[in-house]
């Protein structure tokens, strides 16, 4: 199934059920926000299944053409959002770039808990205080889970997955470098996030959803360039691994999204990044500097996930940045 959350004038707005091809959507029975249908999912899958057979079928009365300038994040806010960083290639080349040890990312994963009260749009503008704190985004896969017990096992979590998503982790990065040398954390240098129309069940994706991996390449565009084509099978944590780690003392609430990090791989020169920091670190290693510059006002960002028939898997992020002065 695919879901998609459409403007309605409410802060959550209304939940629809989308075609695969994503051009038609019908209002989902049952459930009017994606947090409450993730509430009572054991209870009304099967409604929304039968929903969606429907409107393949193009038997269902009521659907409508959808209007992607209409939807919101598929959770335009969210009780909990834990992003981990589970690519080494990423973590190698900005160590090496830093002249950090290359430790990679030995048996613990990589997490920090960011911003949830708000998911931008994937039309929506971002919007910055300054063109000077390196912005940057990172184009990243994410889970989105049902209640999962604390304490829950790797084994055991691939169960409480109920859907994927695409996100543009947005991130400051002149501020980063302050903000974790305090010890405390990161604030100011992680903004709202982004995330792709259409969040969508893991048997969407047929045989690319492997070891709770999305074995698919994410296609990044910068100013209408071709900047990455990354394949998200590359992750040394699989989001089970994920969510065991982010599980182990605490309950992870209906409605919690658990990113991927930056997706990055091994052939880099040939599929290039995700994200302009690692861009850099790659220009930093061969060249001695980085050369590609950060975002700046009026520049855009489009991601995307494009299956076998030619359908996008998530819909399209297409973002601009906008300096607030």
């Amino acid at each position: 199934m695919k879901f998609v959350t459409l403007a309605d004038g409410s802060p959550d707005g209304r939940l629809h059920i989308v075609s695969q091809d994503g051009r038609r959507a019908i209002a989902a029975d049952t459930a009017r926000t994606l947090q409450q249908a993730l509430e009572t999912w054991a209870d009304n899958a099967s409604q929304w299944h039968t929903q969606y057979a429907a409107l393949e079928a193009g038997s269902l009365a009521g659907a409508i053409d959808l209007d992607p300038a209409e939807a919101l994040s598929p959770l335009p806010r969210a009780w909990q959002w834990l992003d981990g960083s589970a690519f080494e290639t990423h973590a190698f080349l900005i160590q090496k770039a830093w002249g950090h040890p290359e430790v990679g990312l030995n048996e613990r994963p990589l997490m920090y808990q960011g911003m949830s009260d708000r998911f931008l749009a994937p039309t929506a503008a971002a919007l910055f205080p300054s063109a000077d704190d390196g912005i940057d985004f990172e184009g990243e896969y994410g889970v989105i889970l049902d209640a999962v017990p604390m304490g829950t096992k790797a084994k055991d979590a691939a169960q409480y997955i109920r859907l994927i998503v695409l996100i543009n982790d947005w991130s400051l990065r002149a501020i980063g470098p302050t903000e974790m040398a305090t010890g405390f954390g990161w604030l100011h240098c992680k903004p709202a996030c982004a995330m792709a129309p259409f969040a969508v069940t893991p048997d969407e994706l047929g045989d690319a959803w492997r070891d709770c991996r999305v074995c698919l390449p994410l296609q990044v565009e910068r100013n209408g360039v071709a900047f990455g084509r990354t394949n998200g099978d590359e992750m040394k944590f699989g989001f089970d691994e994920l969510i065991a780690h982010a599980a182990y003392s605490r309950d992870l609430p209906a409605g919690t999204i658990i990113g991927s990090g930056t997706v990055s791989n091994k052939d880099y020169e040939s599929v290039g990044s995700s994200c302009i920091a690692e861009k850099r670190a790659i220009e930093t290693i061969a060249q001695g500097a980085g050369n590609t510059p950060f975002m700046q006002h009026g520049d855009t960002v489009v991601m995307r996930v494009e299956m076998d028939s030619g359908d996008s898997l998530f819909g399209e992020i297409a973002q601009s940045v906008q300096i607030v002065t």
